[in-house]
């Protein structure tokens, strides 16, 4: 089946074609657009790449569309991305803005270029379904949570990617086939051994998981991807107090809030406006720049006391995984984040975190009792593999 994975940003658009089959995913060709101002007609340029490219025709040759969705209140898991999930996009565009919109477009835009093929929306919230009750829910009244007002997570294909990776990686291949069919056969019976292991997606979005035998059980993001770690303008945790207080204070709106919240915080708003980008934040910071220092220490110290609850939760760890931009590439801050851990067994080798390398590899230390591993990670692959699940007979 060739399936093609549409990931839509605010002004961006980027693509991959994958011919799928049980063997696994073969990928076709890729590609992106920046600064986009017309869908449309960066999907006809991607068309026309791939034309050239001799891997498909036309639009009508695909079997499936794919659609990394983020937040569909209780529409999760992978759906055919109909007017449900049109619907439920709709309904909780306000929990992210910045991702709802261009998806809900997104798809309306392919349904109409190619109204006979096949459309998937793999959910982000998909992979913590089976999170425990208890690790779900806010202290608020009970008419809060009938509306929806819960911890969902997301990230959901990164973290369930690197999960059946580290676990490969560790020998632990019973793990790692059970995470690979989580979606469609729910979580397996792991014999022997739990598999204890912490996940940390860091990026211009940042999310740390906690899994069990590849299954969640605990997230840094709740019930939209403003909280958690600061992410990169966004603001992470916050005192639910912080809010109406600055609206009293400084006489701002709730919409002026809310926009203060998502375009001025986060690493922005910790730096003094700095940078959202930590490569801008860890140069100002050589050059003595103490907001931009701030910024750095502030991130790392947010991403231990998750790793640091959640190895509690666990009750020990056997991996702990990089990955996305910063996680893949920022040695500096994989060190500013373990080394105050080593109590937890947590021992990098200085010389194998500091190496740049677009591979899997571990960077802890052979007398390491907890592996820690930079993954490259894959969310279009998963999506991909979601979607030929739904749609291909013979998993039907």
């Amino acid at each position: 089946m060739k399936i093609l994975v549409a990931n839509f940003g605010s002004t961006s658009f980027k693509y991959r074609l994958f011919d799928m089959s049980d063997s696994g995913a073969n990928e076709l060709g890729k590609g992106g657009f920046e600064r986009v101002t017309d869908y449309g007609e960066v999907v006809a340029q991607a068309l026309a790449d791939l034309a050239k490219q001799g891997v498909l025709q036309s639009l009508d040759d695909l079997d499936a569309i794919g659609f990394k969705t983020v937040q569909g209140g209780e529409v999760s898991g992978c759906c055919e991305a109909d007017e449900t999930v049109l619907d439920a996009l709709e309904n909780t565009m306000a929990l992210a803005p910045a991702h709802n919109r261009p998806y809900a477009d997104g798809i309306r835009l392919f349904a109409e270029l190619a109204p006979d093929v096949k459309r998937a929306a793999l959910f982000e919230t998909a992979f913590y379904q089976w999170m425990p009750e208890y690790a779900k829910h806010y202290a608020v009244p009970e008419s809060w949570r009938a509306i929806g007002i819960r911890r969902y997570g997301f990230h959901g294909a990164s973290h369930k990617y690197v999960n059946e990776r580290v676990s490969a990686l560790m020998d632990r291949d019973d793990v790692s086939s059970a995470v690979q069919n989580l979606y469609k056969d729910g979580p397996a019976t792991i014999e022997g051994k739990p598999f204890r292991a912490i996940t940390c997606h860091l990026g211009g979005s940042s999310s740390i998981t906690a899994t069990l035998n590849g299954v969640a059980i605990g997230t840094s993001m709740g019930l939209s991807p403003q909280s958690g770690l600061p992410q990169n303008n966004r603001v992470g945790d916050l005192d639910s107090a912080a809010i109406p207080h600055a609206m009293r204070t400084l006489n701002l709106t709730l919409e002026e809030a809310e926009r203060q919240l998502t375009k001025e915080s986060g690493m922005l708003g910790l730096s003094n406006g700095v940078s959202v980008d930590i490569r801008d934040l860890r140069a100002a910071a050589s050059e003595g720049n103490r907001a931009a220092a701030n910024a750095l220490e502030t991130l790392a110290h947010s991403i231990r006391f998750y790793i640091g609850a959640f190895y509690a939760e666990l009750g020990g760890l056997d991996a702990l995984v990089f990955t996305a931009g910063i996680g893949e590439n920022e040695s500096g801050m994989r060190q500013r984040v373990c080394e105050p851990l080593q109590h937890l067994g947590i021992q990098l080798d200085t010389e194998l975190n500091g190496e740049r390398r677009p591979d899997e590899h571990r960077i802890s230390s052979v007398e390491s009792p907890v592996g820690v591993w930079v993954i490259p990670t894959d969310e279009e692959q998963v999506v991909a593999r979601e979607a030929y699940r739904k749609f291909s007979s013979k998993h039907n």
